[in-house]
């Protein structure tokens, strides 16, 4: 180190082979189960390196060195940063895994000493998680997160004008779970968020963001609009339960087959005795009828093969933003399915697609424990979403027999 630098270092004993260790480092999907939200990257000297986090946090920059299975050098620039610093990474099989060496060397100077200790720690904790993915599968920054048990919604001029809100910024919640800390803090469906901890809330970043260094356990001021009304509560955010997730392709088949048929059933069970006049009423304008809810879980059974098949290969669909649900996808996938037994047995058939793709996986895909981890995850996680609009179905169900 010269004068005219200073260096962090950190360093780390992973239970892996370095070829994982160093693909950690140079594949977009790897990137984004350990380090950020968002990667793109052409791991090649000169070849791009973009990094970003929920926060609006970024770092942009290019590979220098890259020696497979033994280092990686790359430039780092982060927001609001204006020199380009260079970040090393030294990889060292030994007893059976790989000690990790990263420096991050940046000019010296009062002003970049304060960065310097937040790359200090960001890094060391960083690289805990490398090794809790490496090793377990499991992201540490997922599910050590608290949750809310709540699914947020679209929220538009329009609704806010419906359910008579005064503002058209905020979090509509679309789903409030039983037994989770929304609902025991008295949230309902159709409520508002504005902020959460201090935090104003615009959409599901906002609510991330929010959430940014709080556990399971701590309390935090909501405040919210239900109608008119602006309240504020006091929530005790929920402890995050850890999925038992078998690392066996064939149990994790059956256990999803057994997720879809608990789904499926209820969805039948709902729509038993109704019409289907009654099933395309849409209680106001912008909302969805029972038939078009059918409809959004239909293209999102239609989408998550492909998503799933983009982690398989570790080339995971990047994303600049979520816009909100497509009205005009939703009413074309009714159009395309335009009954509800239809509907259903669209749902049958991709679900047998799904169960079938988890069936052809290699026994390979276990060794990359932190995109299996985290694909039988949401898999098993997935009839979560059926149920969160079980009682939007019946809302409009009950809204069209009036």
């Amino acid at each position: 180190m010269t004068p005219e630098t200073q260096i962090v270092t950190s360093e780390k004993f992973i239970n892996a082979p370095a070829a994982q260790v160093y693909r950690a480092f140079t594949n977009a999907t790897m990137l984004r189960e350990w380090l950020c939200d968002v990667a793109t990257v052409s791991p090649k000297p000169g070849g791009r390196m973009y990094l970003w986090w929920n926060g609006d946090f970024y770092s942009s920059g290019e590979y220098v060195v890259l020696e497979p299975d033994h280092s990686v050098t790359f430039q780092w620039l982060g927001r609001g940063e204006s020199i380009p610093t260079l970040v090393t990474i030294i990889l060292v099989e030994k007893d059976g895994g790989t000690l990790v060496t990263l420096t991050h060397t940046l000019p010296a100077g009062e002003t970049l000493q304060k960065i310097a200790q937040g790359y200090q720690y960001e890094w060391t904790v960083s690289l805990e998680n490398l090794a809790s993915v490496l090793e377990t599968g499991l992201d540490r920054r997922v599910f050590d997160r608290p949750m809310l048990g709540v699914n947020p919604g679209a929220f538009s001029a329009e609704q806010a004008k419906q359910l008579g809100i005064p503002v058209t910024t905020g979090l509509r919640l679309d789903y409030v779970g039983e037994g989770m800390g929304a609902h025991a803090a008295g949230l309902q469906r159709d409520d508002v968020l504005v902020s959460l901890g201090g935090v104003p809330l615009s959409d599901y970043e906002s609510l991330v963001a929010s959430l940014h260094g709080k556990k399971g356990g701590d309390k935090v001021e909501v405040v919210f609009y239900r109608g008119p009304e602006k309240k504020t509560v006091t929530m005790e955010l929920s402890r995050r339960p850890v999925q038992d997730i078998p690392f066996d392709i064939p149990e994790l088949a059956r256990r999803v087959r057994a997720r879809y048929d608990e789904s499926l059933g209820a969805l039948a069970k709902t729509f038993q005795g109704v019409t289907e006049e009654e099933a395309s009423f849409r209680p106001a304008p912008d909302e969805w009828s029972a038939k078009e809810v059918l409809g959004h879980l239909v293209l999102g059974e239609q989408f998550f093969p492909n998503y799933y098949l983009s982690l398989f290969q570790g080339q995971e669909l990047w994303s600049d933003g979520w816009e909100g649900n497509s009205n005009e996808l939703t009413r074309a996938a009714v159009a395309a399915y335009p009954t509800v037994p239809e509907l259903l047995e669209e749902l049958r058939r991709l679900s047998n697609l799904m169960v079938a793709f988890i069936d052809a996986w290699p026994a390979e895909y276990l060794a990359r424990k932190g995109s299996y981890f985290r694909t039988a995850w949401r898999l098993l996680e997935g009839h979560a979403h059926t149920h969160a609009h079980l009682a939007q179905i019946q809302d409009a169900i009950t809204a069209s027999r009036k």
